[in-house]
């Protein structure tokens, strides 16, 4: 006799999921990255249900939870700060498969870029992991830029003819101006948020802004006229937060310049889009969101 499948339901997550939902995240990190002999992006289950929550919590996200049997298997997040939508994370129990959580979840947070009228949806995924990139292709994502994730100790040292500070709030017209130009659209409400939090920098050459980093890791992005002007945001870095910074490793220089100065490769990765994309015109690091 054919057994039927549990029916699969997707709702609107509350900060209430980030406990069940955050460990979830952490162990379906944990086994994909390990079984392909990659560290988890994670250090622990509690940042697991740390960023949950703060995402949960976030008016700028649009977070659904996938529940088999009443219980939550799942859950998918959409950061709608920017006309660009950025997906992610999404995590499903690495003991769930097989019942299309991942295509419901994915699918939650592309309707509702729809319905907002989104300018392009983007999404950075591990390249190891063939299942979550052949649902994305299959789901009208493609390709922009294969992603090499760098780790290692501070540079800390400094760039000629580039000088390197905090930003500050009255640089957000030049910052967004920047980012306009190189990406065909800004990232103002991460970037003030940002500055607020105090880990953005910007880097000016002949007293003007020709580069700025919101923070320099995982969920920070960066945008730079040249690579100098990046290499000088990289280098002042007093560390480099999370799994690493993503650098497109097509910009062999800059990969080059990296490698040479300590940082090592630590996971490959990849951009995908939908809608809206346009060829950065400068030099850039996207964040693990885009």
């Amino acid at each position: 006799m054919s057994r039927t499948q549990p029916e699969v339901i997707i709702r609107t997550a509350t900060p209430e999921d980030a406990a069940l939902c955050g460990q979830i995240c952490y162990d379906a990190f944990f086994a994909i990255n390990t079984s392909h002999g990659f560290p988890c992006d994670l250090p622990g289950s509690e940042a697991g249900v740390s960023l949950l929550s703060m995402i949960f919590s976030s008016p700028d996200c649009y977070s659904v939870v996938a529940e088999v049997d009443g219980r939550a298997v799942g859950s998918n997040c959409l950061d709608e700060s920017s006309v660009i939508c950025g997906v992610g994370p999404i995590t499903i129990d690495p003991g769930v498969q097989n019942l299309g959580v991942g295509r419901k979840l994915m699918q939650a947070v592309m309707d509702r870029a729809a319905e907002r009228d989104a300018l392009g949806v983007r999404l950075v995924q591990a390249a190891f992991h063939n299942r979550s990139f052949s649902l994305y292709s299959l789901l009208g994502f493609d390709v922009r830029e294969p992603l090499a994730c760098m780790q290692g100790p501070p540079i800390k040292k400094s760039i000629p003819g580039c000088s390197v500070r905090p930003a500050q709030l009255g640089d957000q017209l030049a910052c967004n101006a920047l980012s306009s130009r190189i990406h065909g659209f800004d990232r103002a409400i991460d970037l003030e948020e940002a500055i607020r939090k105090g880990t953005a920098r910007v880097v000016e050459r002949e007293d003007r802004i020709t580069g700025y980093t919101s923070h320099l890791g995982f969920f920070g992005h960066s945008t730079a006229e040249t690579n100098l002007d990046l290499q000088a945001l990289i280098a002042s870095a007093d560390s480099i937060a999370g799994p690493g910074i993503l650098v497109p490793s097509r910009n062999s220089d800059l990969l080059r310049w990296c490698l040479e100065n300590g940082l090592r490769v630590t996971q490959p990765m990849t951009l995908m889009s939908t809608g809206f994309y346009k060829d950065p015109a400068g030099a850039w690091l996207p964040s693990v969101v885009f």
